[in-house]
């Protein structure tokens, strides 16, 4: 099993930034890559950053540029930096875990909205 505890969410004016982390913990070894999806109302659900065991990023077309996704082994913490945010950012964010067992784990959410 594998709980993710996900913080640093809240209001920011466009143009701002926020970091969200997520606090990975319990069979911390069979998680090979980790993530950030979002969805905002009346949306499909997007995946926004990934980065394996390996340290390899993936990130949507619509937050390159903008959104850095790292993480912090002693801490088994996975950050997302977000820069330059815009209104169309809002929603609420997950963290997830890939594990390999083929589970895929899942924080709790937090949401980030961008609104002057």
């Amino acid at each position: 099993q594998v709980q993710l505890v996900e913080s640093g969410g809240g209001l920011v004016q466009p143009g701002g930034s926020l970091r969200l982390s997520c606090a990975a913990s319990g069979s911390i070894s069979i998680i090979f890559a980790m993530g950030w999806y979002r969805q905002a109302p009346g949306k499909q659900r997007e995946l926004v950053a990934t980065i394996t065991r390996g340290d390899n990023t993936n990130y949507a077309d619509s937050v390159k540029g903008r959104f850095t996704i790292s993480r912090d082994n002693a801490k088994n913490t996975v950050y997302l930096q977000m820069n330059s945010l815009k209104p169309e950012d809002t929603a609420g964010y997950y963290c997830y875990a890939k594990s390999t067992t083929g589970f895929n784990y899942w924080g709790q959410g937090t949401q980030v909205t961008v609104s002057s």
